[in-house]
């Protein structure tokens, strides 16, 4: 299982802040998370658009798309943040 966690923009647009779901078939890294996602298609295709803004961390470390995604591992979604 995997602990998902989305933030900000993407909890309110989502309707969810948190899910658990089986680690899907074939999905080995941040990427093909991402993707899988995107396939549930409306809100998911548009916020997780490779031309939107959006961080991942993988147990709390920040993570890229090729970072390996686990059985068990915690991944967050969030939008950037930035300071003033």
């Amino acid at each position: 299982m995997l602990n998902i966690l989305y933030f900000a923009r993407l909890k309110e647009t989502l309707g969810q802040g948190a899910e658990r779901i089986d680690l899907p078939a074939g999905v080995t890294d941040v990427a093909g998370l991402t993707a899988w996602l995107r396939t549930r298609g409306g809100a998911w295709e548009q916020e997780l658009a490779a031309t939107r803004p959006v961080r991942v961390a993988v147990n709390q470390d920040m993570a890229r798309g090729d970072t390996r995604v686990n059985d068990g591992d915690e991944v967050a979604f969030f939008p950037p943040v930035t300071g003033g």
